[in-house]
């Protein structure tokens, strides 16, 4: 049952837009400031002042999220009811037909040595132009494992779907990438025995890839994460009776947002792109998704400068998003990606949310420190969500 029963749902014609720097939060390194207090952002210092703001629990206390419980949060949903795979959020990103006997994977090209230990887990981010020359090979020369077809689908960079089809039992596998190197990737288990024959073909198809790509100098191994099949999972629509829409430019934050029901249309490959697209659908719907990803990318990179720069473009280009007179507006991430740690980490997220009726926010910019002590509070992820639609007028009074 919805959180949100019909007596609480009411409409309105008012907009809500929901932006995420994807990996936002950071920690003190450079003059011992994160990124964000690094970062010259006039515009969302000024909103900070302005409006409320405070830190947001991505899942629960201590926990690091990955990509999809972490939106799945700021969605409105509670990430520990609904586990799901990132494989299928990357393969519904990338509009590949998926039933409930798919089996899919969300993949890494990466690089390992002679002696099979992983030098590099993304190698070295190679071109989607080179991707989809390599996933080519492996669909020419890898048409079926166990008896069962598996296809091979790019994505954005070093990532590309995994596909298996025609599978009646689980897919109840750990991930082969450590999530480290100088190390041997690890080896497919099942975590129960309905799962034993996708951890056999996750497997040999690592070997077969490694066979296929063993002359490449870049990409010339796999390693799989997020082995997943379709999760039922009810729409925002059914759950908030909005109509909401997605603008993104990675497959995943796509596929994810098609699993709550959300609509996707074309945010092209800049933030200006996805401007734009807010823009020319802005009649259309009442919630939007606004997701930047490069300060994820940099943050996992550790290039602390270059997700300054990243925080700093999308600050400059703000005041073009206010120009569309959004009623509510929030700002946060999905979880903190600190170029210090080079990866996700449990540190709350800051969160700043625009809406008509703010409490006196006693703040100076938009930070780590200052949104500590904002008006309101840290809280979890998933009343983000509670917190637009009340400022927009889509809940009645509970009770008498």
């Amino acid at each position: 049952m919805s959180i949100f029963p019909d007596i609480l749902k009411q409409e309105a014609k008012t907009k809500m837009l929901l932006i995420i720097l994807d990996g936002l939060g950071g920690l003190p390194s450079k003059d011992g400031r994160t990124e964000l207090e690094t970062a010259n952002t006039p515009n969302m210092d000024r909103l900070a002042k302005q409006f409320e703001t405070g830190m947001s629990i991505p899942v629960e206390i201590g926990i690091t999220p990955g990509s999809g419980p972490g939106h799945l949060g700021v969605f409105g949903y509670d990430p520990t009811n609904y586990p799901i795979g990132r494989g299928i959020l990357e393969a519904l990103g990338i509009d590949v037909d998926v039933d409930n006997k798919t089996v899919t994977a969300r993949c890494n090209f990466c690089n390992i040595d002679s002696n099979g230990i992983i030098t590099d887990r993304r190698a070295g981010r190679i071109p989607t132009e080179e991707n989809m020359r390599l996933v080519k090979i492996l669909n020419e020369q890898i048409k079926s494992i166990n008896n069962k077809t598996v296809e091979f689908y790019s994505g954005i960079e070093h990532r590309f779907v995994f596909v298996i089809r025609d599978i009646e039992t689980n897919a109840d596998v750990n991930d082969t990438d450590p999530q480290d190197i100088n190390i041997k990737p690890l080896k497919a288990i099942s975590q129960n025995d309905s799962s034993n024959d996708v951890a056999g073909i996750i497997n040999k198809a690592a070997n077969l890839i490694g066979n296929v790509l063993k002359d490449e100098k870049r990409a010339n191994y796999a390693l799989f994460r997020g082995i997943s099949k379709l999760p039922n999972i009810e729409t925002m629509k059914e759950r908030f009776g909005i109509r909401s829409v997605c603008i993104a430019t990675y497959p995943m934050y796509k596929g994810l947002s098609k699993l709550v029901g959300m609509n996707i249309v074309d945010g092209g490959k800049t933030i200006e792109d996805e401007i734009d697209a807010l823009e020319k659908h802005f009649d259309n719907y009442d919630y939007f998704f606004f997701h930047v990803k490069k300060t994820d990318s940099y943050g996992e990179d550790g290039d602390f400068d270059k997700k300054v720069g990243v925080i700093e473009q999308f600050d400059a280009l703000l005041p073009k998003i206010e120009a569309l007179n959004f009623d509510v507006f929030a700002i946060t991430g999905d979880h903190s990606t600190p170029a210090i740690m080079k990866t996700h980490s449990f540190h709350p997220v800051p969160l700043l949310i625009k809406h008509p009726y703010p409490r006196r926010n006693p703040v100076n910019d938009f930070s780590e420190t200052e949104c500590l002590k904002g008006s309101l509070g840290t809280i979890y992820a998933k009343h983000i969500i509670n917190l637009m639609l009340a400022g927009a007028g889509r809940l009645k009074k509970y009770g008498a």
